[in-house]
């Protein structure tokens, strides 16, 4: 499938910005980027339908979440599924003193009319060690 420079470039910007909205703990900024028929499975578990179900879960645990906020997103993989859906493998590590803990998400992002790339399906996933 032939892909675009701009979009890949614009969904990093996405990744980018879910680790900026993320270490500032900023749930409006994180809000921003979902579709609003958006889904979203937690790294543990807890399923969340639509941007009312994930815009309460967010406002209510990010802002007084306990990490430190050190933490790193990287868009590792980007596979388009057609040119305005596409399946994004994101790296994720909470850096700690007591040693870092790794997630790795999963976004189907859709591109709008308006070329903005949005989070429209994710399913974090803990990355286990041992």
């Amino acid at each position: 499938m032939n892909t675009d420079a701009a979009d890949i470039k614009a969904i990093e910007q996405v990744v980018a910005t879910v680790e900026r909205t993320q270490r500032a703990k900023d749930a409006e900024g994180f809000l921003a980027l979902f579709h609003p028929d958006a889904l979203w499975t937690t790294g543990h578990g807890k399923v969340l339908l639509g941007f009312d179900a994930i815009a309460e879960f967010t406002r209510a645990v990010l802002p007084g979440a306990v990490w430190d906020g050190d933490v790193t997103y990287e868009a590792v993989h980007i596979q388009f599924l057609r040119p305005d859906v596409a399946a994004v493998k994101v790296r994720q590590v909470y850096h700690s003193a007591e040693g870092d803990t790794e997630g790795a998400p999963l976004c189907v992002m859709t591109r709008q009319d308006d070329g903005r790339w949005l989070l429209h399906a994710c399913q974090n996933t803990e990355v286990q060690t041992g």
